[in-house]
């Protein structure tokens, strides 16, 4: 009975199952019975659950050909011991039990010891992995090259250094609070690991202070983050008569300054989220001011205006702003004055009307009107439908037909030319069937060297886009055309095995 308190007290100091504890003895019984008979002898302890009796036996597997004496015994031996006995059973054969001697001692010491601490580590895995996520106290238990060890009661956690705000510093039993990122097996046991600069440990600080959001009447949409410095959060209220923005800001700012003074004053914008991307983006360049959004959604890329003097605002120090508003709406943001706004407008403006009036043989007075109305390419004229160009002012049926005509005239040269560059480049016919090449995309082909569909075939999709242009298609269609082009590798390797 006596063994039983132990193995009882135990389970109580260390928190596992007492059953754990006992099967950590009987194995330590099992191994100095193995020491004692030897090694070579399927040696087995049993602890009585209700007397503590303990009994120490050896077993011996019932087969037809004895190749190991210690662990088998033949059929017809096994049947004088137990009539009923078959090939597959067990003999089991009760072996006195053993003084412990202080080496044999020490040995079953050391077992229960390891056996225990694997116990305990596996019950901490189970009770943290379900835990990722939460923001735990604890007490900081020592410090070794600014990684810190964190007993949170039940089991200790790692708080790298790279994990806590610049210009902190903790010491042995200070408190610390920080979010549960990982839990993890590690050959060392398992390991639970803390940080102080995740973007979701300011969000379940603001979880913490705010009932809003404990209750779900707030939503944190995006956070982003320079750790110890400044901070971006999305906010949206699901009740209309709930400012997101002030609740989150509490009373004269009590709830943000006690999320702030837990980040060692880390400087916090809350952002109204908004549905629209572009209203969106411009309430994350706050305290900013933005004067016009043009959305690119193809690339995900925005470009923002903003007046003269807010452009330093805008970008920040050292880009902060930006780049902070970048991470919470998830574009690229790309930020010009009003003034080089302007000046590109204009420089695309000219571009464009000195392309129409030389492809269109027309005056600046008729190029500059087709830029107004938004035509950016010869192709766009040669091919839109009549209507649009009907109705632009100043243009009737026949000044918009022999716009279009004029057009279509000189594509059809610049389509002669550019193939019969091709063909002087040597680029094949097989080549020049892929579909989604165009004739200017066939000669930055030749010119590069592919010429045959197994230059093609060589190519990677990023190489394919460096030559005709990151614009003209995705990677992923770069890489269906480089894979068609592979496709006769293939046949010609199955033909051959065949």
């Amino acid at each position: 009975m006596e063994l039983l308190h132990v193995a009882d007290a135990v389970a109580r100091e260390k928190n596992i199952d007492k059953d754990s504890v006992l099967d950590a003895m009987e194995e330590a019984i099992k191994k100095a019975g193995r020491s004692k008979y030897g090694h070579e002898h399927d040696i087995r302890a049993k602890i009585d659950r209700k007397t503590g009796d303990i009994q120490l036996q050896r077993y011996l597997e019932v087969v037809e050909e004895v190749e190991n004496e210690a662990t088998q015994i033949p059929l017809a031996k096994a049947q004088r011991k137990n009539p009923g006995a078959k090939i597959g059973d067990f003999i089991v054969d009760t072996l006195p039990p053993i003084d412990f001697g202080r080496i044999a001692a020490q040995t079953a010491k050391q077992v229960i010891v390891q056996k225990v601490r694997e116990a305990e580590r596996e019950r901490q895995f189970n009770e943290y992995k379900d835990r990722v996520g939460e923001i735990v106290n604890g007490l900081v238990k020592r410090v070794e090259y600014g990684n810190v060890t964190v007993d949170l009661g039940r089991a200790e956690a790692i708080l790298r250094r790279d994990e806590t705000l610049p210009r902190e510093h903790f010491k042995t039993g200070d408190r610390v609070r920080a979010y549960i990122y990982d839990v993890r097996q590690e050959p060392r046991g398992p390991q639970i690991f803390l940080s102080r600069t995740h973007g979701m440990f300011m969000a379940g600080l603001f979880r913490q202070e705010v009932p809003e959001i404990y209750d779900g009447i707030i939503e944190i949409k995006a956070v982003a983050r320079d750790p110890g410095s400044r901070a971006k959060i999305a906010v949206l209220s699901k009740d209309s008569s709930i400012d997101p923005v002030g609740a989150c800001v509490g009373m004269r700012g009590s709830r943000v300054q006690a999320v702030v003074g837990e980040l060692q004053g880390e400087k916090i914008d809350i952002i109204p989220w908004n549905h629209d991307p572009a209203t969106f983006v411009v309430n994350a360049l706050a305290p900013a001011e933005v004067a016009k959004v043009v959305l690119d959604e193809e690339t995900g890329k925005i470009e923002v205006v903003v007046p003269d003097d807010q452009l330093s605002l805008a970008i920040g120090r050292r880009g902060q702003n930006v780049r902070l508003a970048s991470m919470l709406t998830g574009w690229d943001i790309d930020i010009m004055t009003e003034a080089e706004e302007r000046e590109r407008r204009q420089s695309e403006m000219t571009s464009r009307s000195e392309l129409f009036m030389e492809a269109l043989d027309v005056d600046d007075v008729i190029a500059h009107l087709l830029v107004t109305e938004g035509f950016t390419s010869v192709e766009e004229i040669a091919f839109v439908d009549l209507a649009e160009l009907t109705s632009i002012d100043a243009f009737d049926e026949d000044v918009a037909a022999e716009l279009q005509n004029r057009a279509q005239v000189f594509l059809e040269e610049q389509n002669q030319k550019l193939e019969t560059r091709r063909q002087e480049l040597g680029v094949t016919d097989e080549v020049a069937a892929v579909e989604a090449f165009n004739p200017a995309m066939l000669v930055k082909l030749g010119e590069n060297g592919v010429k045959t569909i197994d230059d093609l075939a060589d190519l990677a999709g990023d190489e394919l886009l460096d030559i005709i242009g990151k614009d003209a298609m995705s990677l992923d269609e770069a890489n269906e055309i480089i894979m068609a082009a592979r496709a006769h590798w293939f046949a010609d390797e199955q033909g051959a095995a065949e």
